[in-house]
């Protein structure tokens, strides 16, 4: 039986995203169709199409959706290796999907995703840090962009083994290499006047 165009839109998303969940678990998104999350959640194409532009659509939804409680929880100096350990945990517990989401690469990934996140993140940190210093917003940006690729790439690595290292412990190791190296590269930066 398929749902018909009048659904509503919480019962859509949530057979959308029960569907695309079961299927990651087995197959990377890149090996699926529209047509295979269509049928495996009982969905018409009409009513994917009308919140829909395409399944990396779908699939960013999900992302955004699940994760920003972990991600908002991370949001400040204080809490962000808290929030880094949460999300971890988080895709532990849903480990096949996001194994066969870090796997796929590419514009609309989880990979592009959580990089993004993470640069705005540590930037809005960076601005906290500076205080009193001076630092030009290219050299913000650079810092920024150097520890979003950095984490995302130590969350791949995480995951392309497995996850089987206690989140808690591996965040722990990644806070330990940051806390106060970003105060030396903000001091490195900084100008005087």
């Amino acid at each position: 039986m398929t749902i018909a165009i009048n659904q509503n839109e919480e019962e859509l998303e949530q057979c959308l995203f029960d569907a695309l969940m079961e299927l990651m678990r087995t197959m990377p998104l890149d090996k699926l169709t529209v047509n295979d999350i269509l049928k495996q959640a009982h969905v018409s194409r009409s009513s994917f199409y009308r919140r829909y532009q395409d399944k990396y659509d779908l699939v960013n939804w999900i992302y955004s959706s699940e994760t920003i409680p972990y991600m908002t929880s991370f949001s400040d100096k204080a809490h962000w290796a808290d929030g880094m350990c949460d999300l971890c945990l988080y895709m532990q517990q849903n480990k096949k999907f996001y194994i066969n989401a870090l796997s796929t690469p590419g514009q609309n990934s989880f990979q592009e995703y959580l990089t993004d996140f993470l640069f705005d993140l540590i930037l809005s940190l960076l601005d906290e840090l500076c205080g009193e210093r001076k630092v030009d917003q290219r050299d913000l940006d650079f810092i920024a962009n150097f520890y979003s690729l950095a984490f995302v790439a130590l969350v791949m690595q995480w995951a392309q083994h497995g996850m089987k290292e206690d989140p808690v412990e591996y965040v722990g190791r990644i806070t330990a290499l940051v806390d106060g190296n970003m105060l030396h590269e903000l001091d490195k930066y900084s100008t005087k006047e």
